[in-house]
């Protein structure tokens, strides 16, 4: 369509000559046929402030082509790297020519997604890229940790070969045994309590400790009184009495001459005593008076027995409920998870210490404890001394190395002295026959091992 000369615009209302005739223009109508329709289509387009008027005529097909055009522009921003764009109105069309198509193009690697409102683009390309970048390096990450396990891996193996070699292997760590698991039906057992009980008894175990008193007796010595001991201990056996019994027996003998002098001539008779009381406190059926009175070959009265009764209660102030011995002894040869041979090797290194002075300075409870290493180290069982027996007996393994020596040399010699009746008790094979066993040699003094 050719274009025709742009008539300068009238002021609303005048009238125009078309063929001689005058018309009156109508305002509303011209600006709804002309003024409507340009701002329609864009046809007044502001580019930054700046309004652009077109330099052609507007008809329905130059519409189209503005529209169509406006459209590409619009797609052409859009693709666009920017993070947020706003598109106020098309692009401007100069000599039929869209301006945005000089922009050059996005490479096409790039994939952009826009949301349906023209105005707002978001670019979500980075984003992806991002999370593509992040799979790449997770994976490149796991891939270097796969090879730095493998490679820890033949390292470590290679470090355990070496320290086994060298003898530097480190022991896993063991487990703590419940040994009350079995126990728990057993309402005699106390499994709920226990531990407090054998709490109690290493508080109170102190309280009734005989200190060292031979000092203190002018006619007594540590020879008697491990004569009196192996004579009581032979008794105990032919009565058939309870190990509770016993050791009791040696207890109240202790505390009694640790507070009273004796004269020689009746510290048998405090031996009679002491285990009639400790008979009457822990027996069903216990001994008559009368029984002693025979076993003492008649040294000693019935009336003499009781009045000797009468006094070591009166100097003990009744007191009998004390931890003994052997109340430790059941507690830590329970922790030990013995076999009958390790039980009667610790009973027999038990009161091997028992009948000898020189345990009196260690309390009840190490005693106990030395005596189930003792056992253990003279039956080679591995571990000596385990984390389970750690728990329950409260000491470490070198806490009872000194009283376990001690021990020990009390066996290496017992067969030896003139005091047997602890070693043929234990030689009997009925009690696995630990007396003729060798002591353990790794626990003697270096003098005695060579020798």
């Amino acid at each position: 369509m050719a274009s025709r000369p742009i008539v300068p615009q009238q002021a609303r209302g005048d009238a125009v000559v078309d063929g001689g005739k005058q018309q009156k223009k109508n305002p509303a109508a011209e600006g709804r046929n002309r003024r409507a329709p340009l701002g329609d289509i864009g046809n007044l387009v502001n580019v930054k402030g700046v309004e652009v008027k077109p330099n052609r005529p507007i008809t329905r097909s130059f519409c189209a082509q503005l529209l169509a055009n406006a459209h590409a522009a619009a797609a052409t921003e859009n693709n666009k790297k920017q993070a947020c764009a706003k598109v106020d109105a098309p692009l401007p069309v100069i000599d039929g020519v869209v301006a945005a198509k000089r922009v050059a193009p996005k490479p096409a690697q790039r994939k952009v997604t826009a949301k349906p409102k023209p105005e707002e683009v978001i670019d979500i390309s980075s984003d992806e890229e991002k999370v593509q970048k992040d799979k790449s390096a997770n994976k490149k990450k796991e891939g270097d940790a796969n090879s730095k396990m493998k490679s820890r891996t033949l390292t470590s193996v290679l470090t355990a070969r070496s320290k086994a070699a060298c003898g530097l292997t480190k022991k896993p760590k063991e487990q703590i045994v419940d040994i009350d698991a079995a126990d728990t039906e057993n309402e005699l057992a106390a499994v709920e309590y226990i531990d407090e009980i054998y709490k109690f008894y290493k508080l109170v175990e102190h309280e009734n400790q005989p200190h060292d008193y031979m000092d203190s007796q002018p006619e007594l010595n540590e020879r008697m009184r491990a004569i009196l001991v192996d004579w009581l201990i032979d008794v105990h056996r032919k009565f058939d009495l309870s190990l509770e019994t016993l050791y009791l027996t040696i207890n109240i003998i202790d505390r009694f001459l640790a507070i009273k002098a004796v004269p020689r001539r009746e510290l048998q008779l405090v031996g009679i005593s002491a285990m009639l009381m400790a008979s009457k406190y822990e027996e069903i059926w216990p001994p008559e008076v009368n029984d002693f009175v025979c076993l003492s070959d008649r040294a000693y009265t019935h009336e003499q027995i009781l009045v000797m009764e009468k006094t070591i209660l009166n100097k003990l102030e009744w007191y009998l409920t004390v931890p003994t011995t052997y109340v430790f002894l059941v507690r830590f040869v329970k922790a030990s998870i013995p076999d009958e041979k390790l039980e009667n090797m610790v009973y027999f290194l038990s009161e091997l210490g028992a009948m000898h002075y020189a345990t009196i300075m260690y309390c009840p409870s190490m005693v106990a404890a030395s005596a189930v290493l003792a056992a253990r180290r003279t039956l080679n069982k591995n571990p000596a001394w385990s984390d389970t027996l750690k728990l329950h007996t409260g000491y470490s393994e070198a806490q009872l190395m000194d009283c376990a020596r001690l021990l020990v040399s009390f066996h290496s010699t017992a067969g030896n002295g003139k005091l047997q009746v602890v070693y043929r008790k234990y030689s009997d094979p009925d009690r696995g026959a630990v007396a003729l066993l060798p002591p353990a040699r790794n626990l003697m003094p270096e003098d005695s091992a060579a020798s």
